[in-house]
């Protein structure tokens, strides 16, 4: 092998003799243990949607808060206050607490001519994948491809 030659890494690291294979055991073994690692990292992030979702939901009694909750009749909780504390620093001008803001309830930057556009291609996108029988069509990357090289002769003849 030249180490000269920029693919001689991707040569030896797909060497057929370089790949170790696993026993049906090992593999039902290792698949286990990222099955319970992944079983208790879905637990851990649950308890902590529940943990906060308990202390957002929990009633407060803010001198500074609770009056100005109640007088728009919110309940007075640890979610409403920290909304209206992000609402206040929009209002002083911090752009971040509005793009926060925006964000969450779903507003978007977007014209609808860019919204348009963005659905045409998604529904050209779907048709090209799909032959004229119905089957979706695995994309291999052979456009992409072509496209890059022929992007490549191009250059060339530009030059």
């Amino acid at each position: 092998m030249s180490e000269n030659r920029p693919d001689w890494k991707v040569r030896w690291l797909a060497n057929e003799e370089n790949l170790k294979r696993l026993t049906p055991s090992e593999a039902r073994e290792y698949g286990q243990r990222g099955g319970k690692a992944s079983g208790e990292v879905r637990r851990k992030k649950a308890d902590f949607r529940k943990t906060l979702n308990a202390l957002l939901t929990a009633e407060i009694d803010s001198p500074e808060w609770s009056p100005l909750l109640e007088s728009l009749g919110l309940d007075s909780t640890l979610e409403s206050a920290v909304n209206a504390a992000m609402i206040k620093k929009a209002l002083s001008g911090n752009v971040r607490a509005y793009e926060a803001i925006r964000d969450t309830i779903g507003q978007t930057t977007k014209s609808e001519q860019d919204l348009e556009e963005q659905r045409v291609r998604t529904e050209v996108l779907k048709a090209k994948s799909v032959d004229p029988e119905g089957e979706e069509i695995a994309d291999d990357g052979f456009l992409e491809a072509l496209n890059g090289s022929a992007a490549e002769d191009w250059a060339d003849e530009a030059d």
